[in-house]
């Protein structure tokens, strides 16, 4: 598995981070996805190997965040999400890390820049309702069923999504929380088919829960004390900031 003890380092605060992203900052989520790279050669084998934690993560917020669950938001998105995913399974063995890794970058910061475009234009809420619902939520629905397969790297998109319909900061982590569960979820056979979740890669996962825990509580601490316009920049950043980090 890991042996080099930068290795464990990578490994720990990447599990501490899955933690905080799901229970708080969500857009530190691909934070994490980089420390893994930095402890496994291949973007793929990191995928499988980091599953089992994010649905760890997953787990704990849901139970903390569960009642603050925008259902309405969720069946939009779960059927095309679904659909990426069945796409990325049979894409998985067609595309390079490197590829895999410029595509996703681009495709972050451009939906960044329009979130940022939006926001300026001042477009309220209301105004996005009826098609340019559906269309957002096809689009970035397969999109991110094919990344999250590929690269667990769907936080940002999510992220960019839900502030987009301009949730509450306490509805935008239980909507994601349970969002992101039931993707997981959903992701473990195609996982198992491919091989790269294995009794070796689970033992793994065990030894690093307790770090997943940690960052959870303090990522609900973090979340509790910021301001909803300061959470809705700082997503939109750090999501701007992890699709230029993958591009180069």
């Amino acid at each position: 598995m890991i042996t080099e003890p930068l290795q464990w380092i990578c490994a720990v605060l990447g599990a501490v981070m899955v933690g905080i992203s799901k229970a708080g900052i969500t857009g530190l989520s691909i934070l994490s996805v980089a420390l893994f790279t930095h402890v496994f050669p291949s973007s793929k084998q990191a995928s499988g190997l980091v599953l089992p934690l994010l649905i760890f993560g997953d787990c704990v917020a849901v139970l903390a965040y569960r009642t603050h669950t925008q259902w309405r938001y969720l069946w939009k998105l779960m059927p095309w999400t679904a659909a990426g995913v069945v796409l990325g399974y049979f894409a998985l063995g067609h595309i390079s890390d490197r590829t895999t890794r410029t595509m996703i970058g681009v495709i972050i910061v451009c939906l960044c820049a329009l979130s940022y475009w939006r926001r300026y234009m001042r477009v309220q809420a209301e105004e996005t309702a009826g098609g340019w619902h559906w269309m957002l939520a096809a689009a970035l629905g397969i999109t991110t069923g094919f990344v999250t397969l590929v690269a667990n790297a769907a936080g940002p998109l999510m992220a960019i999504y839900l502030v987009a319909m301009r949730l509450p900061k306490m509805q935008f982590v239980g909507t994601a929380a349970v969002f992101f569960m039931a993707l997981n979820l959903f992701k473990v056979p195609f996982m198992v088919s491919l091989g790269l979740i294995t009794a070796e890669s689970f033992k793994f996962n065990l030894m690093l829960a307790p770090a997943v825990l940690l960052g959870a509580l303090i990522g609900r601490r973090l979340l509790l004390k910021i301001n909803q316009q300061f959470f809705e920049r700082l997503v939109l950043a750090l999501s701007g900031i992890a699709g230029i980090l993958l591009i180069v």
